[in-house]
């Protein structure tokens, strides 16, 4: 068990070990650099973070420090891969029939998946920075895996052992820059800028029982201008789990220690629980009035992502952003 953050340094930032409640952090530098070259000798040094940890949680670490999550990058400040899926397909559905199209019925058997920009993440409470609202500017809250090294060919009953780490994740979209990417037929890429990370990424075996067929069974709570947006359980209608999802990245492909799995966003068939995004709302608002009356995101408004364990405490630390515009150099 470990949970992990990077501080603010340089290009890959300076790994921390984060004390379970948040409240305490120490550097690790004595074990590994970076969050990324603790990945690439995982073997050796998740041991050593282990017991540091244990430490840490138990006030014996005279060089620890208050933990500040303002001081974060992302987990992983940049990575050698970022693919996210669609794994709750409900979510997919929901899209489609808004247009009166239906979806194919492999989106049911084998997973949708793009690959984003992986070279420069935003941090968790850094600004989303863009130059233009007309884009159509949407949040996505999400679930993300990061693997150690993983064979071409990996099946899903053997895919377990390789997700290493655990964090959420803001997957912004451009939604009216989406339409006319995919008309070409050649997929996301203006429409999909850079994403960002929870503070603080975690071992799955700090959720517990709420890691079970490795999906994570919390409440996905999203606020958007401080009023709740939506909750939706991660662990309910996620049609494909991590296990499926990591062995349909690896299909025709090793990856390399430290790449990062996106689950897409968290959505359940029951209504009641809000939405991850504003796309969803949207929708819903287009099938239940015919039209959409939810505006997407404006200069100044702000989102924010987090997870609650059972005692009411967080997870993973929150992603907290304002949007603001993009002045060019």
């Amino acid at each position: 068990m470990v949970k992990l953050a990077s501080l603010k340094q340089g290009r890959d930032g300076q790994l921390m070990v984060v004390s379970r409640d948040l409240s305490r952090a120490i550097t690790a530098d004595g074990i590994a650099p970076t969050l990324q070259a603790a990945l690439d000798y995982w073997a050796e040094t998740e041991p050593a973070l282990q017991a540091l940890y244990q430490q840490l949680n138990q006030g014996n670490c005279a060089d620890s420090f208050a933990f500040n999550q303002a001081d974060c990058a992302s987990p992983l400040p940049r990575a050698y891969q970022w693919a996210d899926g669609s794994a709750y397909v409900n979510h997919v559905e929901l899209v489609r029939k808004a247009r009166g199209a239906e979806i194919p019925a492999s989106f049911w058997t084998d997973p949708l998946m793009y690959q984003g920009m992986s070279d420069d993440f935003i941090g968790p409470c850094e600004d989303i920075c863009l130059a233009d609202e007309a884009w159509g500017i949407d949040f996505e809250g999400e679930i993300a895996i990061i693997t150690g090294d993983v064979p071409m060919g990996t099946p899903a009953e053997r895919a377990a052992p390789h997700i290493k780490l655990l964090m959420l994740v803001n997957d912004v979209s451009l939604r009216n820059l989406i339409p006319g990417e995919l008309a070409k037929g050649f997929g996301f890429f203006q429409s999909k800028p850079a994403s960002s990370f929870s503070p603080v990424a975690i071992t799955p075996d700090e959720l517990g029982d709420a890691w079970q067929d490795t999906r994570v069974h919390h409440r996905l709570r999203v606020h958007l201008n401080g009023e709740l947006f939506g909750e939706p359980d991660a662990g309910t209608d996620m049609t494909f789990n991590f296990a499926q999802l990591l062995a349909h990245v690896s299909f025709s492909r090793t990856l390399c220690a430290g790449s990062i799995i996106g689950s897409g966003t968290v959505s359940n068939v029951n209504r009641s629980t809000g939405s991850c995004c504003l796309a969803e709302r949207r929708m819903l608002e287009i099938l239940e009035q015919g039209e959409a009356r939810t505006p997407f995101m404006k200069f100044g408004d702000r989102v924010r992502i987090e997870m609650l364990d059972q005692q009411g405490q967080s997870i993973f630390g929150a992603i907290d952003q304002q949007v603001t515009k993009y002045e060019a150099l």
